[in-house]
């Protein structure tokens, strides 16, 4: 057994993960703790390097051959772990030398990502808020006057007897209707949410069609759906056009990332969902969860846009509107859930939370 006896019930038994090391940093340990936060097991990554963990393992592992040597304790904050399923994990951890005469070492791990992730959730709910705010006074004040000067053109028109002083009036008419119309958009569905039993996979399957016939088959789809997942009371329609805006602006990136070669990934939208239990989104606790991830191989959204991407008229892209965002922002709070987005160059994951339960 490559631990003694004597402290292994007690590690099996922490509710922290716990790693054993030995002095040449292969691991030798993990407790059940371990493997339920890193999503492996013992057996799989016995006497690996756990600089294999790390994302920056080289100064990770720098850190861990001093205390090996020296036995001096340290703690790390918010570093980043890579999990085997290539996702990646932000943690607190501690390491201390064990004193068991072989030279082995402690590695304690707590997970950041669930702080982080309240913390950023809540910043995203006060923005959606203020953003919701912003947009309804802004209506109120562009709206009121619009009426005027259109209710004006059209009693000009009717005033009007040559044809050519009547082109202006009517020009005059159909940017007011063009601005109604925008402002009505930032405002999202105008309408009463028509909640009833809502299967999310016919959702999204109705949303790749769409895609599909817009793409005329140059768009690759992958599906990697939980079928556990329960119907939820939810407005189809809206949530398809939630989540038809989000795989639009998935599909126009992954388009820019064009295979240059017979080896290069074509352009890919991979829809994936997973069930979560006992799930809070911002400050209400869920008993379940559907977790709900588009994800495009696309060249990235650059991280000064990241943090503003659901405010409306925000767009990286040069025809873009910046509402999309917004509207689907708006619509899946409606449903108590919540839209995040991850992006790196060559993968943007949003992830899209709605409780699968009677929203209150």
């Amino acid at each position: 057994m490559a631990t003694p006896a004597g402290y292994k019930n007690i590690l099996d038994n922490l509710t922290t993960a716990i790693l054993v090391l030995s002095p040449e940093l292969a691991i030798r340990y993990l407790n059940p703790s371990a493997e339920s936060l890193l999503e492996t097991s013992l057996g799989r990554i016995r006497n690996l390097t756990v600089g294999s963990l790390f994302v920056d393992s080289k100064r990770a592992l720098e850190s861990l051959h001093a205390t090996a040597r020296t036995g001096h304790a340290f703690t790390r904050r918010e570093a980043e772990l890579t999990l085997q399923s290539g996702s990646r994990l932000v943690v607190d951890y501690s390491v201390s030398a064990m004193g068991n005469g072989r030279g082995d070492i402690l590695l304690e791990i707590q997970p950041r990502d669930r702080l982080l992730r309240i913390s950023r959730e809540e910043d995203l709910i006060a923005q959606q808020e203020t953003t919701r705010i912003l947009v309804r006074g802004m209506a109120h004040e562009i709206k009121n006057p619009l009426g005027g000067i259109r209710g004006a053109a059209q009693l000009l028109d009717r005033e009007l007897t040559a044809e050519d002083q009547r082109e202006y009036t009517r020009v005059i008419i159909d940017e007011a209707d063009r601005l109604r119309s925008l402002v009505d958009r930032m405002l999202g569905p105008n309408r009463a949410m028509r909640m009833a039993a809502t299967n999310i996979h016919e959702i999204l399957e109705r949303v790749r069609t769409l895609l599909e016939a817009e793409s005329i088959g140059r768009l690759r789809f992958e599906r990697d759906y939980d079928p556990s997942l329960p119907e939820f009371p939810g407005d189809s329609e809206q949530l398809i056009q939630a989540f038809l805006n989000i795989a639009r602006n998935a599909m126009e990136a992954a388009f820019e990332n064009r295979p240059k070669g017979r080896s290069a990934e074509p352009p890919t939208i991979r829809f994936r969902t997973r069930a979560l239990r006992q799930f809070t989104i911002g400050s209400r606790r869920h008993r379940l969860v559907c977790r709900v991830d588009v994800i495009d191989n696309g060249p990235g959204i650059p991280a000064d846009l990241l943090q503003n991407i659901f405010y409306p008229m925000i767009s990286g892209r040069a025809n873009g509107t910046g509402l999309g965002l917004s509207i689907t922002q708006s619509v899946v709070g409606q449903h108590k859930g919540l839209v995040e987005c991850e992006s790196e160059p060559g993968r943007t994951n949003f992830i899209i939370f709605l409780p699968l339960e009677e929203a209150s």
